[in-house]
């Protein structure tokens, strides 16, 4: 019985939740395309209902740990489901993301995500994806804020084990800029498919800086070690909380 509970009230947060979207993005939706600021108020006004509706409706609440980078830094994150996107949205000032390009035609979410400056990126062959991914960085320069990559490429399950790829290193490179580690341990709450949601508390951390200058052998490696060995403690953490 208090699993079809919680398995209802995650139905009725989901519906909240997409409902919200293009309420609130066709409302602002005139000032956004006026001036780029309202378009980041909106996106946090949004990611902020969904961690609030999550919290009074399923019981997750969400936290966020760390030093939150506020300047020009990329951030290389661990990525478990849609949820720690919005975690990371919401707490920084102006984030843009690395995303397919595919997701351009997203009703409402396509349309703000280029207007804050989202880099997309054609799936296709390696090479010719990471060089037209630091092409675009670069072109973008002249709005700066927290440039979000997921070095794995895409979301991976908890304690599941995925390759990091080189595009994180290629813009750490080329960028010469600090890279902020990302953990979370999300995906224990809020799967990558499926609808029920876990009451518990979803955790996004940011994680020591890593300063340029490192060879990329030497910086995929420190970069993997320290968010895996924190997701393991957030995972660790969150099973503890459940026992």
């Amino acid at each position: 019985m208090a699993y079809a509970i919680q398995w209802l009230r995650s139905v009725v947060f989901i519906f909240l939740m997409y409902v919200a979207m293009p309420i609130m993005g066709l409302v602002y939706l005139p000032l956004a395309i006026y001036d780029r600021k309202w378009a980041y108020q909106v996106m946090h006004l949004y990611c902020r209902w969904v961690r609030w509706t999550a919290h009074h409706v399923v019981g997750l609440k969400s936290e966020v740990r760390g030093e939150v980078p506020t300047d020009e830094v990329i951030i290389a994150s661990k990525h478990q489901s849609f949820f720690d996107i919005l975690i990371i949205f919401s707490a920084i000032p102006k984030g843009k993301f690395i995303m397919k390009s595919q997701l351009k035609w997203a009703p409402v979410l396509g349309l703000y995500a280029q207007r804050i400056g989202c880099v997309l990126v054609d799936r296709g062959k390696r090479g010719q994806a990471i060089k037209a991914m630091v092409a675009k960085v670069k072109a973008g320069k002249e709005d700066p804020g927290q440039l979000v990559i997921f070095p794995q490429g895409t979301r991976v399950a908890p304690g599941a084990k995925l390759p990091y790829k080189v595009g994180a290193a290629v813009l750490y490179k080329e960028l010469q800029q600090e890279v902020v580690p990302a953990a979370t341990n999300v995906g224990y709450f809020w799967p990558r498919h499926g609808v029920y949601r876990k009451p518990g508390v979803a955790v996004v951390e940011f994680l020591p800086r890593i300063k340029p200058g490192l060879p990329t052998d030497e910086f995929m490696q420190k970069l993997e070690e320290v968010i895996e060995t924190a997701s393991d403690r957030l995972a660790e953490e969150a099973l503890n909380d459940d026992r």
